[in-house]
């Protein structure tokens, strides 16, 4: 199995001089998902918590269902990197088999050799739910992150989605070099677990790291989040694909406040902030 994180010599140019040292710098690999025996799909990421990522991927890309869609799950180590493959059952397989593409892109590609502009831009699945959040909760839940974030402490080169609760606080993080990868990690934990990060489950909040592009929505949106915390900025049509999908989006968040895109209701002072 490969190491996640490896130690590098570097030589460091700082006040005029040259020094040489050491740095922790992350693993990334190439990630085959085999479906029935056909390659689907090949991205590159952190070789950690992959099978998490393979049901994350399945379920996020709409290939499955529900976990009992999966037959059976094995993982192969090559030299090359790593085959995470999966059997599926009845009319999954043959579904799958009618819309079978190709797809190999590199770190963090979550559209690479999408065959049709309808596919790239698809109609996210609605999300509705009446969960309340506060803008300390938010704060509390940002603040939870970097203690978790293992990875990104040791290289400094790392994604992670979060989800957070406000009865349970942090209950899972992922990391990846890539940020899709991460939301996948994350989406696949929590349906081990069997949680559902929306109101008829255990309502939280999914909490990233990275921008927000339409494909993070789309993921999100197929976790059945209501409300979408990142550190950083939505594209446009991130917003807008939010917007259709009943998601609240929130970005720039850090510990001096946050932007709310849309859906801006379910963010309301301490005194309202519930859980229905």
């Amino acid at each position: 199995m490969t190491d996640p994180v490896r130690t590098i010599s570097r030589l460091a140019w700082r006040e005029g001089l040259f020094t040489p040292g050491e740095r922790s710098v992350p693993e990334e690999t190439a990630i085959s998902l085999v479906y029935d025996g056909g390659s689907h799909a090949v991205m590159m990421g952190s070789p950690v918590d992959l099978e998490d990522f393979a049901y994350g991927f399945s379920l996020t890309e709409g290939i499955i269902t529900t976990l009992d869609d999966v037959a059976e799950f094995e993982r192969v180590d090559y030299a090359e990197g790593v085959e995470l493959r999966m059997w599926l059952k009845g009319d999954r397989g043959a579904a799958l088999a009618a819309r079978r593409r190709m797809l190999a892109g590199p770190t963090g590609c979550g559209l690479c050799g999408i065959d049709s502009l309808t596919e790239a831009v698809r109609k996210p699945q609605p999300v509705g739910g009446d969960l309340k959040m506060s803008p300390a909760d938010i704060e509390t839940a940002l603040a939870s992150l970097t203690p978790a974030q293992i990875l990104n402490r040791q290289t400094r080169a790392v994604h992670a989605a979060a989800f957070w609760t406000k009865a349970d606080g942090l209950v899972a993080l992922r990391e990846d070099v890539g940020r899709h990868n991460a939301l996948d990690k994350l989406a696949g934990a929590l349906a081990r677990r069997s949680i559902a990060p929306a109101s008829q489950g255990l309502p939280g909040i999914v909490i990233l790291t990275s921008r927000i592009s339409v494909e993070m929505v789309q993921k999100s949106a197929m976790m059945g989040a209501s409300i979408v915390v990142a550190v950083s900025a939505p594209t446009a049509l991130a917003i807008r694909t939010a917007e259709e999908a009943g998601i609240t989006l929130v970005g720039i968040a850090r510990s001096d406040g946050f932007e709310i895109f849309t859906h801006p209701h379910r963010i309301v002072p301490e005194k309202l902030a519930h859980v229905a």
